[in-house]
């Protein structure tokens, strides 16, 4: 069981965030990612889509014998993952905005939420911020357009910087010094965000923190793979494949798959 492979889904190349960090934790770790891009941006879909979606790519990922499924997506995760570890009897890790260290460290008492529709509105996200953001104010804006533009190859793009723009307007006028962003699309843009916002505000994801949580959770079941034999990455996408290429940097083979 312990060399079985790590599944992880999203709604398309985002995520990829998430298997850099985990593969750079467990380099020794077998991994199978979808990247369910026929389907993005999930951000804007119903709770119920929502959910057929996350069932869809987890049977597929349990029937590909994965021992733990990384739900790399925030949206997936608020929507979804309750429904899926009450269904399926293997571990599921999920992905929250790192609401709890922004709140906890910030200064001025004011961060930024970038984030999909389909988190802001959600449950769990207000629970989240209810918990842990007590007297801090959060200016929540919805990345609209944002996944689109990235799941077309334009990351780098005008329309990706005027949007990011407009965005971040408001949360430097509320004069914030975290800017939390809530989508695992989002950390690509970090390059971008450093030129736009003030040296002094700090950009943090939860990938680091997922990739530790999928450690320890493997170390609790006794399934960590310690061989030391090279682990078989594989990447399928359901559309082309070329973007997927470009954000691995062509390190890993990618394959089209109709999921």
């Amino acid at each position: 069981m312990s060399t079985n492979p790590i599944g992880i889904f999203d709604s398309g190349i985002g995520g990829t965030s998430i298997f850099k960090e985990i593969h750079t934790l467990m380099p020794n770790e077998n991994i199978i990612y979808l990247a369910d891009s026929a389907n993005a941006p999930y951000g804007n879909k119903s709770k119920e889509r929502i959910q057929e979606l996350s069932i869809k790519n987890t049977e597929l990922l349990i029937s590909k014998g994965c021992k733990i499924i990384v739900v790399a997506c925030n949206t997936a995760t608020t929507n979804a993952i309750d429904h899926l570890r009450n269904t399926y009897s293997i571990p599921f890790i999920g992905i929250e905005p790192a609401i709890k260290p922004a709140s906890l460290n910030t200064k001025t008492k004011s961060i930024g939420i970038l984030a999909t529709k389909g988190t802001l509105g959600s449950t769990l996200f207000h629970k989240t911020t209810d918990l842990y953001a007590n007297g801090v104010t959060i200016i929540e804006k919805e990345g609209e357009g944002i996944v689109t533009l990235m799941e077309e190859g334009k990351l780098y793009s005008n329309e990706m910087q005027m949007l990011l723009d407009k965005y971040t307007k408001p949360m430097l006028e509320a004069n914030i010094d975290y800017l939390v962003l809530g989508c695992t699309h989002y950390p690509y843009l970090t390059p971008i965000l450093s030129k736009i916002l003030p040296k002094h505000i700090k950009i943090i994801d939860s990938g680091f923190a997922v990739a530790q949580q999928t450690k320890s959770v493997l170390e609790q079941n006794s399934i960590l793979n310690t061989s030391v034999i090279k682990p078989n990455i594989e990447f399928y996408t359901n559309t082309t494949t070329s973007i997927l290429n470009e954000i691995l940097e062509r390190k890993f083979n990618v394959e089209y798959l109709d999921f």
